[in-house]
């Protein structure tokens, strides 16, 4: 299972590589006339609403592909904590209520409620979540047809609905991984 997770990244890497124009490895090639400065990093505002700051859960949801560091600056995120008013703006972002994620969290939402500051095990469930909905959103059309897709009982999950394997750290690598196989139509 491990040796078929690991094929499955890198084939995902390789895809992503070759999709992309004028790169090596993900680093752009300059021309004589270009300067050697990486372009800054655009933040999607129309994706991302005006409260979420850099590396937050809600930002990760719009610009997770684009910024080639932020796995390492997540980590320090999720060390330090998610701050009680990011993981309310991800929901916003998401148009969704703590009562929906309820079952996937590791604490009790009224836990929640009384910290302004979560911990790791915490952290680190939001920004699986803020990672998953943000490859959700770029694979299916629209916002509505992925959280359709999580809500429908799949027949590659053994007839579950993928939300349903959200509350643990395996059952989200499986829904990532059937939302790459949707991403580049490889079906079970």
């Amino acid at each position: 299972m491990l040796e078929r997770t690991r094929l499955n990244e890198i084939i995902m890497v390789n895809l992503l590589l070759y999709k992309r124009k004028n790169t090596i490895k993900g680093m752009k090639i300059f021309s004589k006339s270009e300067s050697a400065k990486p372009a800054p990093i655009k933040e999607s505002v129309s994706a991302v609403s005006k409260g979420a700051t850099r590396y937050s859960p809600g930002w990760v949801v719009a610009n997770g592909k684009s910024a080639p560091d932020y796995q390492l600056k997540l980590i320090d995120r999720i060390r330090k904590g998610v701050k009680k008013s990011d993981w309310k703006q991800l929901l916003q972002d998401l148009g969704a209520t703590e009562k929906e994620f309820e079952t996937i969290l590791p604490v009790s939402i009224s836990s929640m409620q009384k910290k302004n500051v979560y911990d790791k095990e915490t952290s680190e469930r939001i920004y699986e979540l803020a990672r998953l909905f943000g490859l959700g959103y770029e694979v299916f059309d629209s916002k509505a047809d992925f959280k359709n897709w999580l809500m429908t009982p799949a027949r590659t999950l053994g007839n579950k609905k993928p939300f349903e394997l959200l509350d643990s750290s395996f059952g989200f690598q499986i829904v990532e991984n059937e939302i790459v196989r949707i991403q580049y139509n490889v079906y079970s």
